[in-house]
């Protein structure tokens, strides 16, 4: 289904679009503040994006589909980084106070004005190709275990595991390039429990007593986090007889998956009779969000999405981005699962938690 061009709010929050709904989890700056100085929560937070300049302009450069990558690769870094230092001086200026939308926005403004469209396109596609071949696997392995409880805690586990894949860290980046990451390994390596929000046995009795009818999952990055995390996940939920609906961005940003993207994967995926290793999929939708960032504003989502999503009954926000940075407080007319992992110290300092620590919050 192609996203409609008017955006819409998502129709499941209680909360009226116009008063109370703020996308941003953590409050940058109260109205006390002097509106032309930046807080240090605004500083730390444009340092973090400012480091996350070198490993943007590496990719850029190594772009083939842009014409002189590496000179426009040097652009955007020097014009990305005068925005930052200018937003640091004067909050106000580039339609601050500055929010992590906003400093994401701008940065996607930029690498697009110059003519990049998709700078993680190829380890996109390399991530996807390793996933793909490891799915069969990871879902074998799922089915093994007979106790429900058990097999959903594996579940939420490898969504954790697989979301370790975000090149929008700078240190995750940076070990990414050098090591690359098994997820085997990461699923066995978590912070152990209790997590710094950790509402999993309440979203296991739930599992077990509840037979929600329509979920919505709003995704999150390629390779191992969509195929390895998240697939299993609503695989699991098609095998309940709920429906499931993947919300996926519009246009690509860091190494999130697209609508276009989250298409090719699953028709790879599926069997010759339409299958997901023995689950019917005529009950798993793919909808555009509209969104082209990787965090979400729900005042803002595609037409075709608020339609499908009206009448779910679980409300899925998967990754940093999406369920922590922003919408961690976002209260909805349904049952809701934020879900993912803390890749950002001033993220595990704000909830109290460690670095690579685990969100599950279920209401």
């Amino acid at each position: 289904m192609e996203s409609f061009s008017e955006m819409v709010p998502f129709p499941l929050l209680t909360t009226p679009i116009e008063s109370n709904y703020r996308a941003c989890t953590i409050p940058y700056r109260f109205p006390s503040d002097n509106p032309r100085k930046a807080t240090p929560t605004e500083i730390s937070w444009i340092d973090l994006f400012l480091n996350s300049v070198p490993s943007f302009r590496e990719r850029a450069a190594s772009d083939t589909t842009v014409v002189d990558a590496p000179a426009k690769a040097e652009k955007f870094a020097q014009r990305y980084t005068e925005i930052l230092e200018d937003l640091k001086k004067d909050p106000e200026s580039h339609g601050g106070p500055p929010d992590c939308v906003l400093l994401c926005r701008i940065r996607e403004q930029i690498l697009r004005e110059l003519g990049f469209r998709d700078i993680f396109k190829k380890v996109k596609d390399e991530e996807n190709a390793k996933a793909i071949s490891l799915f069969e696997d990871v879902v074998r392995l799922n089915d093994a275990i007979e106790d429900v409880n058990k097999r959903v805690e594996n579940l939420v586990k490898g969504i954790f595991a697989g979301n370790i894949f975000d090149l929008g860290s700078a240190q995750l980046a940076e070990v990414f390039a050098r090591d690359g990451m098994s997820f085997l390994a990461s699923c066995q390596n978590l912070v152990p429990r209790p997590w710094v929000i950790d509402d999993l046995d309440t979203f296991q009795l739930n599992w077990s007593r509840k037979s929600w009818k329509r979920a919505v999952i709003f995704v999150d990055n390629s390779g191992a986090d969509i195929i390895l995390g998240i697939l299993p996940f609503a695989r699991e939920l098609l095998r309940r007889g709920t429906q499931v609906v993947l919300a996926a961005n519009d246009l690509p940003s860091i190494n999130d998956v697209t609508y276009s993207e989250l298409l090719e994967i699953i028709s790879k995926l599926k069997d010759e009779n339409g299958q997901l290793i023995g689950v019917d999929t005529s009950n798993l939708l793919i909808a555009n969000s509209g969104n082209d960032l990787p965090v979400i504003d729900l005042a803002r989502v595609s037409q075709e999405l608020a339609y499908l999503a009206s009448d779910a009954d679980l409300v899925v926000l998967e990754g940093m981005g999406r369920g922590i940075e922003t919408n961690l407080y976002a209260q909805f007319r349904c049952d809701s699962l934020k879900i993912g992992m803390v890749k950002h110290p001033e993220v595990a300092q704000f909830l109290g938690g460690r670095l690579y620590d685990c969100v599950i919050k279920y209401n």
